[in-house]
């Protein structure tokens, strides 16, 4: 049994330890926005956050996740008004949409480390999730609309507070 926190709750799923955590999140957990690209670690469709790091699922097997704070797609917010998804629609950033859970998880682990990105800070971080539909341009334009919109919430939050 490998216990964890998901999405807020508490987790616990009995399955071999070496089953990647992609296939556990989508078969047995039935949160079916974590996708499946290449299965290598490479594309970054598979990207949630552990421990609030941009981590690749489908080569994360169960045995290293035990304790650990996953969020998924599913419950950056369950509302879906997280800074970056509202970014994403605004810009109209997906053509196919396969990639854009990843692209987005792996956004928010950017964020927490660059809050205010430049252009090679993006493409750096950003630059091992593919996108098919070729959509970067937008993929920028959103991650600098949300880490504006998310300074904006901060500098809020010291102002109400402080």
């Amino acid at each position: 049994m490998i216990t964890f926190k998901l999405n807020g709750r508490d987790v616990s799923i009995d399955v071999p330890e070496d089953t990647p955590l992609l296939w556990a999140l989508r078969d047995d957990l039935d949160l079916t926005g974590t996708k499946f690209g290449c299965g290598v670690g490479q594309c970054g469709a598979c990207t949630v956050l552990v421990g609030g790091r941009a981590t690749r699922s489908c080569i994360t097997p169960m045995s290293s996740i035990e304790g650990a704070d996953i969020t998924t797609i599913e419950g950056l917010d369950p509302q879906g008004q997280h800074p970056v998804q509202e970014a994403w629609r605004d810009i109209q950033v997906p053509q196919c949409g396969y990639c854009q859970s990843g692209q987005i998880m792996q956004a928010v682990s950017l964020l927490r480390d660059y809050p205010d990105p430049t252009d090679e800070e993006i493409d750096g971080v950003m630059g091992g999730s593919l996108c098919r539909c070729m959509t970067y341009v937008r993929i920028r334009k959103a991650i600098k609309k949300a880490a504006a919109a998310l300074r904006a919430q901060t500098s809020g939050k010291e102002t109400t507070h402080g």
